[in-house]
């Protein structure tokens, strides 16, 4: 029996044409369970939410391209994700959740599957890692031009972002690190996020609205000016994503559509859009050769 809300079926349209080879640079897929089972320990367990479903998503908001991010609820067992890869024929890519004791040949494998990144968590819900585990991973991916994921919150951020700042590969804060709307975005927590501006291997993902949002109500006001703010700032270095299907969600589930159309909205300029929705990931995580763009 699930204890996550589903996504919601009837979103809203796009309202604004988008550049080719768009990315939605982060969302998930669960299951389907029958298939891919949950782990023993999962920390939460959402309904199905199968790869067909996030196409399908995709292909109606005009989006190419896109990050599947292993979901907890699977634990180490990244079938799913790399089953959805392989039906992706080279547009999608996936994030990694990697156990203490990986080795370079799993690691070698997962990156010619198309994995480009592990990830990292320092929520309590998700249960936090070991620094010494993500300093052990990071070196044993950096050879194959993979970068970190690292979900944090308000609590953690400070901590983290220091430790952060030490190593030799790119990271990204998932969900523009978790700060929390109502702290304002002159809040200590936020402007060391925009700092990151100054940190030539940061990035920032715009996603997750709704997390940092302090009122929990679509279309999440309250947060919209972290992400007007982000664009500003650092612009060649933050990524967008819709976080589909939206695990663990405490208000109102978010609308992709409308997520897509507030993206837009704040950033209306086509040449930026096609740098943060385009360019950047594809920088990032190296999609197939496709109108134009880049290496596989």
């Amino acid at each position: 029996m699930s204890d996550c809300a589903p996504p919601l079926d009837n979103i809203t349209a796009p309202v604004r044409s988008l550049p080719p080879g768009v990315c939605d640079s982060h969302c998930h897929i669960f299951g389907p369970a029958a298939l891919f089972p949950f782990a023993d320990e999962a920390p939460y367990t959402p309904p199905d939410a199968p790869f067909e479903k996030l196409r399908a998503l995709h292909r109606k908001l005009g989006i190419s391209r896109a990050v599947i991010v292993q979901a907890g609820c699977h634990g180490f067992d990244m079938s799913a994700v790399l089953d959805a890869l392989e039906k992706g024929a080279g547009q999608y890519r996936g994030v990694a959740l990697l156990a203490p004791d990986v080795t370079a040949g799993q690691i070698a494998h997962l990156d010619r599957c198309g994995v480009r990144a592990a990830r990292f968590n320092f929520v309590a819900h998700l249960g936090n890692a070991g620094w010494q585990d993500v300093e052990r991973i990071a070196a044993l991916v950096a050879p194959f031009g993979w970068h970190l994921c690292i979900h944090t919150d308000k609590g953690s951020l400070p901590g983290v972002l220091p430790l952060l700042k030490k190593l030799d590969l790119p990271f990204v804060l998932d969900h523009m690190g978790r700060v929390a709307a109502q702290d304002g975005i002159d809040s200590d927590a936020f402007r060391a996020v925009l700092d990151l501006k100054n940190q030539p291997n940061a990035w920032v993902k715009i996603s997750g609205i709704d997390r940092i949002s302090s009122s929990g109500k679509r279309p999440f006001i309250d947060a919209q000016p972290f992400v007007a703010a982000l664009i500003d700032t650092m612009a060649d270095r933050v990524l967008w994503g819709t976080d589909w299907p939206h695990p663990n969600v405490r208000g109102e589930m978010p609308d992709d559509g409308e997520v897509l159309n507030i993206f837009t909205e704040l950033c209306p300029d086509p040449a930026m859009q096609a740098q943060i929705l385009v360019a950047n990931p594809q920088a990032l995580y190296r999609f197939d050769a496709s109108n134009g763009l880049g290496r596989g």
